[in-house]
C-alpha cells in the first residue's frame, strides 16, 4: 500500500510517499481501507515533534478518516468487514488502509459519504464538547470565536448558533470573514486591521462576550480574556499561532472568570459514551442542516503535504480532503 511516511521529527516538508506493507489487525483492532482522510492543525504538530502524542517511527500522518473496514482482530464486535465506517485514530490515516482501534471506530451513517465522514468527527466532536460540555454554552448568550475561518472555527460557529447563542467571527482576511457570516456570525471582526477589544465593546455594549473558543492562542488571547463578561468563559482549544500565551491570573479574579482547557481526544477515550451522545446530536443536527463540514479542497495522497504545510501557515479555509486511493 501507499502511504505518506514520516521518518523523523522535523520539518513538514521531509515527508514523502512509500509503498509499506499492508498492515494487519490484532486484538481489538480493525484494518480499513481508507477512501477519506481530511487534515487538521494536529497533523502540522505530529510531524514535527509537537503534540502530545508522538508515535514510534516510522509512521503516518492523519488524525481522521473514513473507509471500509478490510479484518477485524480477535474481540471487534460491533463492525464487520464490509462496513462503512468512520474513525479517529489520531495517527494513520493518510494511507491506503490504517490499522484502528476498534472503541476509535464507528458505523459511518448512510447518509454521510466518505468525504464528509472524515470532516466531521475532530472539528466538530472538539467544538461541541468544547462549547456544551466544557464552556456551557447557552442558547441567547454570546460567543467569540477566534481563527474562526478555520475547520473547528467554522464548526463552533454553527454548533454555537445550533445551541441559540450569537456568534462574533475574528479572523484575519475579509474572505475569511465572508465564509464565517455566510455560516451564520452576526458580527465579524478582522483582527489583523481593528482592535478586537473595542469591536467586542461595541457589539457587546461594553458588556463582554460569555464565552471566548480559542484555537488559536498567542498574543489576541490575553485581550479575548480581558473582553469576556461577569463569569465568562475562556476556552483554550490550541495554539495554531504557534505561541502559547501567559495569562495573568488576575484576570480570572477580577470578574469570576473561568479558563478552561478543552482536551477532545482524551475527553472521549475517558468518556465513551460522552462521545456517542455527541454524535447522536451532531447527525440531527447535520439532518437538520445546522451543521455541514466546509470543504474547501480535495487532493490526492501527493498532495497531502502540502496540504498539511499550509493549513500550518494557516493559508487554508475549512477543510483539506485527502483521497489515499487516487
Amino acid at each position: 500500500m501507499k502511504a505518506l511516511v514520516c521518518k523523523q521529527w522535523g520539518p513538514i516538508e521531509q515527508l514523502q510517499i512509500e509503498v509499506l506493507e499492508e498492515p494487519q489487525p490484532g486484538p481489538g483492532q480493525a484494518v480499513v481501507t481508507v477512501h477519506a482522510a481530511s487534515v487538521n492543525f494536529p497533523d502540522a504538530l505530529i510531524v514535527q515533534g509537537q503534540y502530545q502524542v508522538k508515535p514510534p517511527l516510522p509512521f503516518s500522518p492523519g488524525a481522521e478518516l473514513a473507509g471500509v473496514v478490510k479484518s477485524v482482530g480477535t474481540g471487534v464486535t460491533h463492525v464487520k468487514p464490509g462496513d462503512r465506517v468512520m474513525a479517529f485514530p489520531g495517527y494513520g490515516g493518510f494511507a491506503q488502509a490504517c490499522c484502528v482501534d476498534a472503541a476509535k471506530l464507528m458505523r459511518l451513517p448512510d447518509d454521510l459519504d466518505f468525504e464528509l465522514g472524515a470532516s466531521f468527527m475532530l472539528t466538530y466532536g472538539t467544538s461541541l464538547h468544547g462549547l456544551r460540555t466544557i464552556g456551557k454554552l447557552r442558547a441567547g448568550e454570546t460567543v467569540l470565536v477566534l481563527g474562526a475561518a478555520g475547520g473547528v472555527g467554522l464548526a463552533a460557529i454553527e454548533i454555537s448558533r445550533a445551541l441559540g447563542a450569537r456568534v462574533i467571527a475574528g479572523a484575519s482576511s475579509e474572505e475569511r470573514l465572508a465564509l464565517c457570516r455566510k455560516l451564520g456570525a452576526e458580527y465579524t471582526i478582522n483582527y489583523s486591521t481593528e482592535d478586537l477589544r473595542a469591536q467586542i465593546d461595541t457589539f457587546t455594549e461594553k458588556q463582554g462576550v460569555d464565552v471566548v473558543y480559542d484555537p488559536i492562542g498567542g498574543k489576541l488571547a490575553e485581550t479575548a480574556l480581558r473582553a469576556t463578561a461577569w463569569r465568562g468563559r475562556y476556552l483554550v482549544v490550541g495554539f495554531a499561532a504557534g505561541e502559547i500565551p501567559k495569562i495573568p491570573l488576575n484576570l480570572a479574579l477580577l470578574r469570576e472568570r473561568a479558563i478552561l482547557g478543552v482536551f477532545w481526544g482524551d475527553a472521549m477515550r475517558r468518556d465513551p459514551a460522552l462521545l456517542q451522545a455527541d454524535l447522536k446530536t451532531l447527525w440531527e443536527w447535520f439532518r437538520e442542516g445546522k451543521v455541514h463540514p466546509v470543504i474547501s479542497e480535495r487532493v490526492g495522497l501527493d498532495g497531502a503535504a502540502n496540504a498539511i504545510a499550509r493549513l500550518a501557515r494557516r493559508e487554508i479555509m475549512g477543510k483539506v480532503v485527502v483521497f489515499p486511493q487516487q
